[in-house]
């Protein structure tokens, strides 16, 4: 079942980056959207409606949850660089808002938009940050760990890959 649960193996971070590890990282992320795009743009309802494991999230509640949690990475990398006083990055509920109305009915156009729109901005910003800036940490109650910006970069670079493969899983 972890095959399925994590189908590329859990998040590891290390505690550091080279400059061409980040290089890639940041590739990963810039060229996600056009990967989600590719591989769901044209399902049936059918297939948007499969799982790729039993009680799992739907296809379709993936690429909208997907899409919020890259807005998420990129609101907390903000704050981080902002706000002097962010020590504790900010939590959302993900399985409640993978069940909110937006998350089950909207189309899933709407979340492939933002996706590609906030991860523009985000691999702007990401690429702009100086090595002060990589370094900036702030503690992660869920996973109980200090995680910096640039391990929050490999961080969003794993959870774009983790749920492409869940959604090629479902359709395969």
């Amino acid at each position: 079942m972890d095959d399925r649960k994590y189908p590329i193996g859990p998040f590891v971070t290390q505690d550091t980056y080279s400059a061409d590890e980040l290089a890639h990282l940041i590739s990963i992320i810039e060229n996600s959207p056009a990967q989600y795009r590719q591989l769901v743009e044209n399902l049936s309802p059918t297939d948007l409606a499969k799982t790729y494991r039993e009680g799992s999230w739907t296809v379709h509640q993936l690429v909208h949850h997907v899409a919020d949690i890259q807005f998420v990475h990129f609101f907390r990398m903000k704050k981080a660089l902002t706000e002097p006083d962010y020590k504790v990055l900010t939590l959302i509920d993900m399985n409640a808002w993978v069940h909110t109305p937006d998350a089950t009915e909207a189309p899933i156009t709407d979340s492939l938009v933002l996706l590609d729109g906030v991860t523009r901005r985000y691999v702007y910003l990401a690429n702009s940050l100086t090595s002060d800036q990589l370094a900036i940490a702030y503690y992660h109650p869920v996973r109980q760990i200090q995680i910096n910006q640039a391990q929050a970069l490999a961080m969003t670079a794993w959870h774009v890959q983790h749920h492409l493969a869940h959604i090629k899983l479902a359709l395969s």
